[in-house]
């Protein structure tokens, strides 16, 4: 791993927090993610499953987490199984971490090798009248492959038929979705990369540059502040292209006179940043285009003044879509003719601006979270309105990242440039 070690107090609150939501005499087993094949004999980069990452802090493939708070023998009440370290291997594949700095980097003290786990297991098994299972419940989850989890899930029902069965996940989403000041401080340190690439850009980017040069000073700047890498796919969207709103294409020029739209984060010890500006190519904003952005900037203030303990999603959205409705006809780009005739389930502002306002953010930029119940204290989210229009080839989006307090909210991005004025006068610069 490029980050320096994180606290591993971070996991071990975890964990904490997850057994005490443990039925009696219980166990919980998470494995980790796939190595998935790519061509050839070649794999994709490894990506360690967030639940598992979220207990133990451990990346490495083939680990397992097992977690049996009512266990007899007090030894196995926490046990972190890994890969049996190889040197014939090693001189392959890398170095393998070893169990006493599996230990320091996850405060489990029981480490066992893969090759000798499943005796053991079988016995803690048997002692257990519950065990939790993991899957992927995000609500974003999209990929119907049949993965190692789903996977492990049917191995253990085909072998232990007459337990009863939990599901994780359903912990998962509750626990996760509640960040600790701890996990914060990581966060921080994603957006404080973040935001020192993005002033990199703000003197890089004119005239005749292209889309996937500015893509290459992200990497440049994530990689040498330590950062893992971006924490998805940067979108670096000049003129009309902003309007596609996953455009990941970034082979385009950046032309005199257009807006570009930047939606990057960093991801640093796996917690992800995730920023949205739009600025202009030239480092000055036109009439029109100041007055889309600052509309733009209104929704998101607006969003930040409500986004608090006790609101929904669903009626936060509908009150940033009451506040979007009354400036897009400030700013002509709907009338109020459509307003009266609109269909309750496509509002006309939906027209131009077709998108979530808010999303969990977290060890996933789609994060784990609902959007039924109320907003908590605790909970990480995006604000990042748009505003896209076709008959003028522009988009604007405004994102910054928000933890929720008992009393409101602390925007994280709060010393990232966002007005006009100090955008241009740092591109000036």
């Amino acid at each position: 791993m490029k980050y320096l070690p994180l606290n591993p107090s971070i996991f071990i609150h975890n964990r904490s927090r997850f057994t005490k939501e443990m039925l009696p005499n219980s166990i919980a087993i998470f494995v980790s993610n796939d190595e998935w094949p790519s061509n050839g004999d070649a794999i994709h980069p490894f990506k360690q499953n967030s639940d598992l990452f979220w207990l133990s802090g451990v990346t490495q493939e083939d680990s397992m987490v097992i977690l049996f708070p009512d266990c007899p023998d007090p030894k196995y009440r926490e046990v972190l199984v890994l890969v049996r370290p190889n040197e014939l291997k090693e001189k392959w594949d890398g170095k393998r971490l070893r169990a006493k700095e599996a230990t320091t980097m996850s405060g489990i003290q029981t480490i066992v090798w893969l090759d000798s786990v499943d005796a053991l297991l079988q016995g803690w098994i048997h002692l257990a009248d519950t065990i939790y299972l993991d899957t992927n419940e995000n609500d974003r989850k999209a990929l119907h492959a049949r993965s190692r989890e789903y996977r492990f899930v049917d191995e253990m029902k085909a072998a232990y038929p007459l337990h009863n069965y939990q599901r994780a996940a359903k912990l998962m989403k509750q626990l996760r979705a509640i960040k600790t000041k701890e996990e914060i401080e990581v966060v921080q340190k994603a957006i404080d990369i973040t935001e020192h690439t993005f002033r990199r850009l703000l003197r890089f980017i004119k005239p005749g540059v292209k889309e996937y040069e500015i893509e290459a000073e992200i990497f440049h700047d994530f990689f040498s502040q330590r950062a893992t890498g971006p924490a998805y796919g940067s979108i670096i969207a000049s003129g009309d292209n902003a309007r596609t709103l996953h455009y990941v294409s970034n082979n385009g020029e950046c032309k005199d006179g257009e807006l570009i739209l930047m939606d990057f984060g960093a991801e640093y010890g796996n917690y992800c940043a995730d920023l949205t500006r739009t600025i202009p190519v030239n480092g000055k904003f036109g009439k029109r285009q100041k007055t889309v952005y600052n509309a733009c900037l209104h929704l998101h203030n607006y969003a930040k003044s409500i986004l608090k303990p006790g609101i929904t999603i669903i009626e936060y959205t509908d009150k940033v879509g009451k506040e979007a409705t009354q400036q897009f006809l400030k700013i002509g780009l709907i009338r109020k003719s459509d307003v009266k005739n609109e269909d309750i389930e496509n509002r006309a502002y939906r027209k131009h601006l077709y998108h979530g306002i808010s999303h969990h953010l977290g060890l996933d930029v789609h994060d784990l979270g609902t959007r039924t119940e109320p907003v908590k204290a605790g909970m990480l989210f995006t604000i990042e309105p748009g505003i896209y229009i076709e008959e003028e080839k522009m988009g604007v989006r405004i994102e910054n990242n928000f933890w929720i307090t008992k009393n409101g909210n602390t925007d994280l991005m709060k010393n990232i440039p966002i007005t006009v004025e100090e955008i241009e006068s740092l591109m000036k610069r």
